[in-house]
């Protein structure tokens, strides 16, 4: 029963270390896009229009 005495002063310590944490990555913007890097993987933006390689025509 001792033991109780240190654990939930630690449990209630680790629990408001990691609403801190939580709160911080609210204010610095962690959370601000969360589907702009899922969806900009899709995307082929990375080379601009006349960089690309000419698509292969037939010419007859």
């Amino acid at each position: 029963m001792s033991v109780l005495v240190y654990l939930i002063p630690i449990a209630l310590f680790l629990g408001g270390l990691g609403l801190a944490a939580f709160f911080w990555a609210l204010r610095s913007g962690q959370f601000e896009d969360p589907k702009g890097a899922a969806e900009r993987i899709l995307l082929d933006d990375d080379l601009e229009p006349e960089k690309r390689q000419p698509s292969a025509r037939i010419s007859r």
